[in-house]
């Protein structure tokens, strides 16, 4: 997935980025993990000795109660959560995200210790996850093969002798996950949701997005600086000398910026209309003029298509100029770079180690990488989700919380359609439009009805880099594979054990893995105020997606499509360009602001969820006949409700993951999560008894949904 969590990640190209919008961050990959308590280890590194605790759904411990509620919420519900769950080496931040990835890495990591022990009873799908663990922790074996696993590859890229043999090249490195020159997958057609198309865009870059290449700051300077000398570095280790590697280096930097230059920005991809441009190959093919696109196929494994959504379609002329322009042996450094990066977990330590410093110690601050034991189980995750998933959902999924998901989405749909009837903005017209997509929203649950068949992969206990592009090649096939046949409504997008969620368009559906309804998004223990509070409102999140500035442009079948008069358009840009500007003003840190528009899907579906949300616990409570000035902990049901919503956010991050984040990722950071929301909702004043035009109380308020 497009990195994160998630609720939040553009679904344009599912194979490479992910789907939908999802609800928070995404986890940095399977490579990158941690929370709470630094962990022991036993020999081998192969699981924790101490025990991840969830934490609760009401925390007491986070609350600081010398700050006024009416001043800073945020501070208020999440005062004490920072000094409490100090940063450990091994991860960028710690919030409440983290803290349930750990504890599900930890129940990961107990089902594979299990299965990797082999004996009588496991089932194939175990075998698999068991095998890919067991190699994936071989550390003394991965040491000893050396670069044997990807010297065929390197043999490969340096016998080129022609930029002819590129295309199919290329498309053998893309279906094992190498990301070189530009991306290729599957999607559902945006105009045409029961179609499932060929697509092509932007990619190949090194750098998280394209002004990465392109700020003037001596931050972005040195960034860049020292992102060369860690291209040179890898190519080094991998037998170049010194002076070769620099300079291959400097050259690769100068490819990638010729390619960033011709990318579109972060913000710009969020827009359906600016990456749908649906063409018949030919067209295509001809802005690659010379590239012999059925030969990328044919390595690729995807059919031979006769059309093909060019997502970005200004980039490809200038790939194939630059291409062009550059000599081979750079167009060659530049491929062995990218497969060195892409092989670094599953290489010898020097190749990892150096990949981390560059991309989590140099990008997000983080002291130290993760355990292996965290990594290679979420490796499993990402490679086997389902088979993996399986056996999470029968250990750790059970009871009533699925029924009690059902009955909860159930009510915040029901405050979706009540808070449609009421909005004073938009026409009856656009009204019936509105619910009628309302009532077309599917729900998923938990897991899928049906696991996924993962019988055609070769899975060996003792190839660790061998079973990661062979699960890529896999996933690749699968994905292509589905290019002109019928969508499967009930395929999902994350797998079981994820601590995320997500909406995606062309589906129309929402999404709730297993992972996250635990403490302490959802926590049995508590009541439904604080419930409502904190799961509620990623369900709101999820549903108001739908209808945010990226959702809105789409039908209840998934289509693109422009249901709305020109006048309701109107009134709901003046009103998402508010949530922009008070965004927008949020200083993240240093001198970087959030980029109000980049964030604009996500800052929507916060503030409409935690809306949707406090409706649907309201008519609940009144249903139960809850006393809602009763107080529990000290405090009234709409407050614990509140104190739950803006407890998902507390969060301690490292400056560097903050600045990382806030340029790259559609998600405003934490705090501003939580107290960005608050400010809007109408609500909160008497739930607290704040006067109007407190800080958290604002004369002038924002509100979409």
């Amino acid at each position: 997935m497009s990195n994160a969590w998630m609720l939040g990640v553009p679904g344009t190209m599912r194979r490479r980025a992910g789907v939908g919008s999802v609800i928070g961050l995404a986890m940095a990959g399977a490579w990158t993990a941690g929370l709470a308590q630094q962990t022991k280890l036993v020999s081998g590194n192969s699981k924790p000795t101490e025990t991840y605790l969830p934490i609760p759904g009401f925390d007491t411990t986070s609350l600081d109660m010398s700050v006024d509620p009416c001043n800073d919420f945020y501070k208020f519900a999440c005062g004490k959560f920072a000094a409490n769950h100090p940063i450990p080496a091994d991860q960028p931040n710690v919030d409440q995200f983290y803290a349930l990835y750990n504890v599900n890495t930890q129940s990961l990591n107990g089902i594979l210790n299990k299965a990797a022990a082999g004996g009588a009873g496991r089932s194939p799908d175990e075998q698999k996850i068991g095998d890919y663990y067991k190699a994936c922790m071989d550390t003394d074996a991965i040491e000893a093969k050396g670069l044997a696993p990807v010297e065929p590859l390197l043999h490969e890229i340096d016998a080129v002798k022609s930029k002819s043999d590129l295309p199919p090249l290329m498309g053998k490195l893309q279906r094992i996950g190498v990301n070189v020159f530009f991306g290729y997958g599957e999607q559902q057609d945006f105009k045409d949701a029961t179609k499932q198309i060929a697509i092509a865009q932007q990619g190949g870059l090194g750098l998280p997005e394209k002004d990465y290449y392109l700020r003037t700051g001596a931050k972005d300077v040195e960034l860049r600086e020292q992102y060369v000398a860690h291209v040179a570095k890898m190519l080094e280790l991998a037998g170049s000398a010194p002076e070769k590697a620099k300079k291959d280096a400097q050259s690769i930097m100068t490819f990638e910026t010729a390619l960033a230059k011709a990318s579109m920005s972060v913000t710009e991809m969020r827009d359906p209309e600016k990456t749908y441009h649906l063409q018949p190959i030919a067209t295509f093919e001809a802005s690659l003029p010379g590239f012999k696109f059925g030969e990328f196929e044919d390595e690729m494994h995807s059919p031979h298509v006769t059309e093909i959504n060019n997502s970005t379609p200004d980039f490809f002329p200038v790939l194939e100029k630059e291409i062009q322009a550059t000599d081979l042996e750079t167009l060659k450094a530049y491929m062995r770079y990218q497969v060195l990066t892409t092989s670094a977990g599953r290489l010898p330590k020097r190749f990892d180690a150096e990949n981390f410093d560059f991309y989590g110690r140099i990008l997000n601050g983080q002291p130290e990488q993760a355990a292996r034991w965290k990594r290679c189980s979420n490796s499993v995750n990402g490679a086997l989700g389902e088979a993996l998933g399986k056996v999470y959902v029968e250990q750790y999924f059970a009871g009533d919380s699925k029924a009690k998901m059902v009955e909860m989405v159930g009510d915040i749909e029901a405050a979706m359609g009540r808070d449609i009837d009421q909005l004073d903005w938009m026409s009856a017209a656009t009204k019936v439009k509105a619910k009628e997509k309302l009532h077309e929203v599917a729900n998923k649950i938990g897991y899928p009805d049906k696991f996924r068949d993962y019988s055609k992969l070769e899975i060996k206990p003792d190839d660790a880099l061998g079973n990661a592009r062979r699960a890529d090649a896999f996933e690749n096939d699968r994905q292509l594979n589905k290019i002109g046949k019928p969508v499967d409504h009930s395929e999902w997008g994350m797998t079981p054990p994820e601590v995320n969620a997500y909406y995606n368009q062309s589906m129309n559906d929402i999404n709730f893995p297993a992972g996250i309804l635990q403490p302490s998004f959802y926590d049995p223990k508590q009541d439904d105020a604080v419930n409502y509070g904190h799961i509620g409102a990623v369900i709101g999140h999820e549903l108001t997606h739908g209808f945010d500035d990226e959702g809105k442009k789409f039908d209840g079948k998934g289509n693109l499509s422009d249901w709305w008069t020109p006048e309701d358009t109107k009134n709901f840009v003046a009103r998402t360009d508010c949530l922009a500007d008070e965004y927008g003003s949020f200083v993240a840190v240093d001198d970087v602001k959030v980029n109000g528009r980049l964030t604009l899907g996500e800052n929507t579906a916060d503030n409409g969820g935690l809306l949707l949300a406090y409706m649907a616990y309201l008519d609940r409570a009144k249903k139960e006949g809850v006393d809602l000035s009763a107080k529990k902990d000290g405090y009234t049901a709409t407050q614990r409700f509140y104190i739950g919503y803006a407890q998902n956010w507390c969060e301690n991050s490292r400056p560097e993951q903050v600045r990382t984040q806030v340029l790259t990722d559609p998600h405003s950071p934490d705090h501003f999560r939580a107290n960005g929301a608050i400010v809007n909702q109408p609500g909160f004043a008497a739930a607290f008894g704040c006067k109007k035009g407190a800080p958290m109380v604002p004369v002038r308020s924002c509100r979409v949904w």
